[in-house]
């Protein structure tokens, strides 16, 4: 199997003004010679983690779907993160992963972070979201998720695995940084898989810093991509099924997990 090559996007994002982080992301995205096949974008990158939906969420295929859309047929790579949507009278945080050809698939938010209230401005997403990518099984998560090991939890039936690579998109203050790292090294083990986490960096309109230390980790818990702190940076590099598959056979402990089902 062809290695999976995956950019992150760590970046400062501009308080409440969708214009301008599109632009300002527009510009990386293109000006990096190597990209990987997914790009990696964080929480509500559009506006930053800003509870006024009433004035920011979108319509479903507006404004932020047609800029991914056009980024990733530009640069021919799949582009995700999440926004805020409006649909059917309710307001979602809303990952959003867009492939070359326009198709995409979606996940909306299911934890909410309660001491930000966004609970009282957005809906539960009511659905997980594994989606194939490139012959890899890929589930994504949004920012408060990572808090919750069930609903992040791999399973083992007849051989085969839920998922492969596991996805966090965040806006995850610096003020609980070691917590983001530990647990994200902790999803990797227990669920022997790869862990891809963005997060942003700089302060946001509540004067809340954010540190960054986005990364990738293979399921040894080990860094592909080191975390780095307070500073924007595109990295660029490789995962490996053949790799994953070869450490899961050698270490079992997948025939050992307790089965059982989250009802959404």
């Amino acid at each position: 199997m062809q290695n999976l090559k995956i950019s992150i996007i760590q970046s400062d994002l501009i308080w409440e003004d969708k214009e301008s982080n599109l632009v300002n992301f527009e510009k990386k995205i293109k000006s990096e010679k190597y990209l990987g096949d997914l790009i990696l974008l964080p929480e509500m990158f559009n506006t930053a983690f800003s509870m006024n939906p009433a004035k920011f969420a979108e319509e479903p295929q507006s404004r932020t779907f047609i800029w991914m859309k056009n980024m990733s047929t530009q640069v021919q790579a799949s582009i995700a993160g999440s926004y805020m949507v409006v649909e059917n009278g309710k307001f979602y945080n809303r990952f959003l992963i867009m492939n070359p050809d326009g198709s995409f698939y979606q996940y909306d938010k299911r934890h909410l972070f309660r001491m930000g209230y966004e609970h009282k401005h957005f809906s539960a997403g009511n659905k997980d979201l594994i989606f194939n990518f490139k012959g890899y099984k890929i589930k994504a998560l949004i920012c408060y998720d990572l808090r919750f090991p069930v609903f992040a939890k791999n399973n083992y039936n007849n051989g085969e695995y839920d998922y492969d690579v596991l996805i966090y998109v965040a806006n995850w203050p610096k003020v609980r940084n070691k917590i983001w790292q530990n647990l994200l090294i902790s999803r990797a083990l227990e669920n022997q898989c790869y862990v891809v986490a963005v997060n942003r960096i700089g302060k946001d309109g509540n004067g809340l810093d954010h540190a960054g230390n986005s990364c990738v980790i293979d399921p040894k818990g080990e860094y592909i991509i080191e975390p780095i702190q307070d500073r924007e940076f595109i990295k660029t590099d490789s995962i490996s099924l053949d790799e994953l598959n070869d450490f899961r056979s050698k270490f079992t402990v997948g025939l050992d997990w307790d089965s059982f089902e989250v009802k959404l």
